[in-house]
């Protein structure tokens, strides 16, 4: 849910704009893909040291999330700043951290008999299916019809995210929500960064020019990953944990 701040900030630059970029997709979808398959590989990294030491992955994911948070804010004001020698570094770190923090999440679905390692495809593969069909609807939307629906979204993603941080909150205390209630949560999840990625198509050739593909991919890169996580969560929601 790290990306709501760039988020907000996206929708606010390109309300009322026109192209700046118009080729700023195209020029991002390279890194977006060369993101996904380090956080492969960072998530692949996790599930090892899980497997093998349950108790040094807890306090490495702490130390993970927290420096993945980090990462995300320091390498997008330097991507912004042009400063692409020093971000793709940052980003590619960012990129590992963040398969890392994924594994836990990855092995409960590997875990559970109605998901395995399937599920975990199907999830990558319908992240990958919903942008190329967002692609030509956010991309033909209406100044006020994209605008409405960049809204809505917005809007939809704060409230998930009071929510998601509420459940974390209480699971300390050991209260979780129920499954049905988590089924609803998953799959609201899951119509919100549908919705958002038809938004990313609308907002990023108004937001960034050609010459900004490394945080135009950043925006998209998180929204592939909120997807398949309220995906995968969906799918272990709905099977159930073994």
């Amino acid at each position: 849910m790290s990306n709501t701040s760039n988020f907000r900030k996206a929708i606010s630059d390109a309300k009322g704009q026109a192209l700046v970029g118009p080729n700023v997709i195209a020029n991002a979808l390279p890194f977006v893909g060369g993101g996904l398959i380090l956080t492969a590989a960072g998530t692949f990294g996790g599930l090892n040291v899980l497997g093998a030491n349950p108790s040094l992955f807890m306090t490495t994911f702490f130390v993970a999330l927290v420096a993945e948070i980090a990462l995300f804010f320091v390498a997008r004001g330097i991507a912004l700043k042009g400063n692409n020698g020093v971000a793709l570094p940052l980003l590619a770190t960012y990129s590992l951290l963040s398969g890392y923090t994924l594994s836990g999440l990855v092995s409960v679905a590997l875990q559970s008999s109605g998901v395995g390692i399937q599920g975990v495809g199907f999830a990558a593969l319908a992240c990958g299916i919903t942008f190329i069909a967002a692609r030509p609807i956010g991309s033909n939307l209406s100044e006020e019809d994209g605008m409405a629906l960049t809204k809505t979204v917005q809007l939809g993603i704060l409230a998930l995210l009071v929510v998601i941080v509420g459940q974390f909150a209480l699971s300390f205390f050991g209260v979780y929500a129920p499954n049905f209630l988590e089924i609803a949560i998953s799959a609201i999840g899951v119509i919100l960064f549908v919705g958002a990625a038809v938004v990313d198509f609308f907002v990023l050739p108004r937001t960034y020019r050609d010459d900004q593909a490394i945080p135009a991919a950043l925006s998209m890169y998180l929204t592939y990953i909120n997807l398949f996580v309220f995906i995968l969560r969906l799918l272990i929601a709905i099977n159930g944990r073994d």
